[in-house]
């Protein structure tokens, strides 16, 4: 059956067949040979075991779309013009395909008129709001190059990524909870205050010009009504006219990596990663056939997975895209799914923990939603379990990836059985190639033992912004990107993650993977939340240690835990250190600091420091 699929008909089975002097069977045979020397077709998910090394190239018959961002919203437009693009629940905001596209060109014209071009950078900074979305195209149409910057950042962060890739000009709110945004960047620039707008001047950030702020008018700032209205007939030709200019190889975005060491780094993203990783992602989760796809985005604009998985699918797959929430709330979440009735779900591992956490939960009605995404961090597969029974989204997948990649790499079918979901991350997607190597060597490790995870394909960064020793540390001159991240592959061509490299434990001469450990205590009915650290230890170098945060309202204690690993896991992965904690050190953008995680017990512990 499956062959019959990719040959596309019958008739051309049997024409196969008789040419060659085979029978069914032996066809049959022939294809699977040849698949285990070449290559796996990830149209359909794997069901035969074909991989014989640590690599594997995801191939398709579904050619590479070769558009920019601007001509993909084009398209879908035109296909659907009245069909609903934009909801944002908190403040009303309704808007139709052809809406949005008014809305768009005429920013991208007052943008124009402002004295930006292509290959200049806006830094946009601020939650999930209309004008995220609405500059994210706006920009793409004239070629200027988007700087997704988090939110959260305080002045000495901001200050280093303006700097870091010399935005021209910024958009801001005037504020949001505790963020003061325009006061943030005039301490970094007082002379904005007696400045004209459009033409600041400052030594600490020497490319700055523009200040948009979303909200009331401030001393030597636009307001966002002054770009859509700056904008002339004579500036609409003009963006007509750069559409002929722009390449789908282009730079259109830079993503800030959020690692937990170092300082963040800019990846530089063309046309073609972000345009083609959405496409694939698409397909996959069924966006093709699907009717009426609401996807339910409570995720962050300013990271791949709001911006690429969301805004990147609008234009490409022409979903509905529905905004619960200015700021996270997984109250909004489930009150914009049963209000709006989303058929789709994008989320952090900790996104639906909350959810699934809400006092009130049993009261929503969520019949609609059938299906989502899980992803930006690993995925417990006893919490993929709980979001299939509790909240019947019987279709969830887990997907993998980095920023660097645009961001995703591996994904599993929404029609996968549970283990699969559960105990890998999918998949390869389509015309990437993934292999798994000895991190010191760089040797491919046989199949279904552990390594670092290597990616290459349309997906992999044109570079890190201003930062070519960084790039060439991880990109190699084959083009092979290295993750970082430690992980195997199956038979089947499922990935498992075991963690980051940094991150392993090398206990008495034993590689001890903290993700494994975590795996197993989730299922413990008293853990909530569970982080496996390293710490230092004169006889065995480093000894486990287990931070866990319980259920609310239940006790436990350290025997207990051990009690429960032993005979179930290997003596050396049975923590010899069991906290009970409230909180991890986080970055920015929520990721979990293990390095500061690991000093912080040292110290809770009285051990000598590393």
């Amino acid at each position: 059956y499956m062959i019959c699929l990719h040959l596309r008909s019958i008739k051309t089975f049997h024409s196969w067949c008789g040419l060659f002097k085979l029978d069914n069977r032996s066809f049959f045979s022939l294809s699977l040979s040849a698949q285990r020397i070449t290559a796996l077709h990830v149209d359909y998910p794997p069901i035969v075991p074909t991989l014989t090394t640590s690599y594997v190239h995801g191939t398709s018959n579904t050619p590479l779309l070769h558009a920019t961002v601007g001509e993909m919203l084009l398209k879908t437009v035109e296909r659907q013009p009245d069909k609903e693009a934009l909801v944002f629940s908190e403040n009303g905001v309704r808007k139709t395909f052809a809406q949005f596209l008014q809305d768009v060109d005429q920013a991208a014209a007052g943008l124009l008129a402002m004295g930006l071009k292509k290959g200049d950078r806006l830094g946009m900074w601020g939650p999930n709001t209309y004008e995220w979305v609405l500059f994210q195209f706006a920009t793409a149409r004239v070629g200027i190059i988007l700087v997704a910057i988090n939110p959260a950042y305080q002045v000495n962060e901001v200050e280093f990524a303006l700097q870091k890739v010399g935005c021209k000009a910024i958009v801001c709110p005037l504020e949001f909870k505790t963020q003061k945004y325009c006061d943030m960047l005039r301490k970094i620039c007082p002379e904005i205050e007696k400045a004209t707008p459009g033409d600041i001047r400052s030594p600490r950030l020497p490319d700055l010009r523009s200040v948009i702020v979303l909200g009331s008018r401030q001393p030597g700032m636009f307001c966002f009504e002054d770009v859509m209205q700056a904008g002339t007939s004579q500036h609409t030709r003009q963006l007509q006219d750069i559409q002929k200019t722009l390449s789908c190889d282009d730079p259109i975005n830079i993503q800030f990596t959020s690692g937990t060491t170092g300082a963040p780094k800019g990846a530089a993203l063309s046309h073609h990663n972000i345009i083609n990783n959405s496409y694939f992602v698409g397909r996959r989760m069924g966006y093709t056939w699907r009717p009426d796809i609401r996807v339910c985005l409570p995720v962050p604009m300013y990271h791949c997975f709001g911006s690429v998985g969301g805004g990147m699918c609008l234009a490409v797959h022409g979903v509905t895209l529905v905004y619960p929430s200015v700021g996270y709330s997984g109250k909004a979440n489930l009150e914009a799914i049963e209000k709006e009735r989303c058929t789709f779900l994008y989320g952090t591992p900790t996104m639906y923990v909350d959810m699934l956490n809400q006092p009130d939960l049993p009261k929503y009605d969520l019949s609609s939603v059938d299906a989502g995404i899980m992803s930006g961090s690993p995925c417990p597969p006893e919490l993929m379990k709980q979001v299939m029974e509790v909240m019947g989204m019987k279709e969830i997948t887990i997907g993998y990836g980095t920023t660097e990649n645009s961001p995703v790499t591996f994904a599993a079918s929404p029609l996968d059985n549970m283990d699969r979901k559960c105990n890998s991350v999918g998949f390869v997607m389509e015309h990437l190639e993934a292999k798994i190597v000895n991190p010191s060597t760089g040797l491919m490790v046989p199949v279904g033992e552990n390594g670092e995870i290597c990616i290459r394909g349309y997906c992999v960064m044109l570079e890190y912004w201003g930062d070519p020793e960084n790039t060439r540390q991880c990109i190699g001159k084959d083009r092979w990107y290295k993750t970082g991240d430690i992980g195997r592959l199956d038979p089947f061509g499922y990935l498992q993650i075991q963690g980051r490299i940094k991150d392993m434990i090398i206990r008495g001469g034993e590689n001890v993977y903290p993700a494994e450990i975590e795996k197993f205590l989730h299922t413990h009915p008293k853990v909530k939340e569970v982080q496996v650290v390293g710490v230092v230890d004169p006889r065995m170098g480093e000894e486990v240690c287990a931070c866990i945060k319980l259920v609310d309202g239940v006790e436990c204690t350290a025997e207990e835990i051990k009690a429960f690993c032993k005979g179930q896991i290997a003596y050396f992965k049975i923590p010899r250190y069991v906290e009970f904690v409230t909180s991890y050190p986080l970055t920015v953008t929520g990721k979990i600091q293990k390095n500061i995680l690991s000093a912080q017990m040292e110290k809770q512990l009285g051990l000598k420091p590393k």
